[in-house]
């Protein structure tokens, strides 16, 4: 089955986005675009995605991470990414991504990256 679960955290100005189940083209990937689109649209530009969660990422969900990341960073911010799976990584690497996104073992580890305002 193809669900999306999302948890997300404010952490100050930082919203910290735990994903669990699979990032796949349909309902998930249009499920997250909606919740990020919305939090962007109240100002939101840092962003930090747990992806310790995700079993499963196509190129729709790989898609729409970049997407967010461009975005963000032309706001001014940064999505920083953690703990992505084997495949997730192998996937960014595969697509030449890897190196666009910062990617950090622990959550708070990537929370505190972020240079206090």
């Amino acid at each position: 089955m193809n669900t999306l679960e999302i948890k997300i955290m404010k952490y100050g100005e930082i919203e910290a986005v735990e994903l669990t189940g699979a990032l796949v083209l349909g309902t998930p990937v249009n499920t997250l675009r909606q919740k990020i689109d919305n939090l962007t649209a109240h100002g939101a530009t840092q962003f930090v995605f747990n992806l310790t969660g995700i079993t499963r990422m196509d190129s729709s969900g790989i898609g729409l991470l970049v997407m967010i990341m461009s975005s963000t960073k032309e706001a001014g911010g940064a999505l920083k990414l953690v703990n992505p799976s084997k495949q997730v990584t192998q996937t960014l690497k595969m697509c030449n991504l890897l190196p666009l996104f910062e990617i950090f073992s622990e959550e708070q580890e990537a929370i505190s990256s972020f240079a206090p305002s």
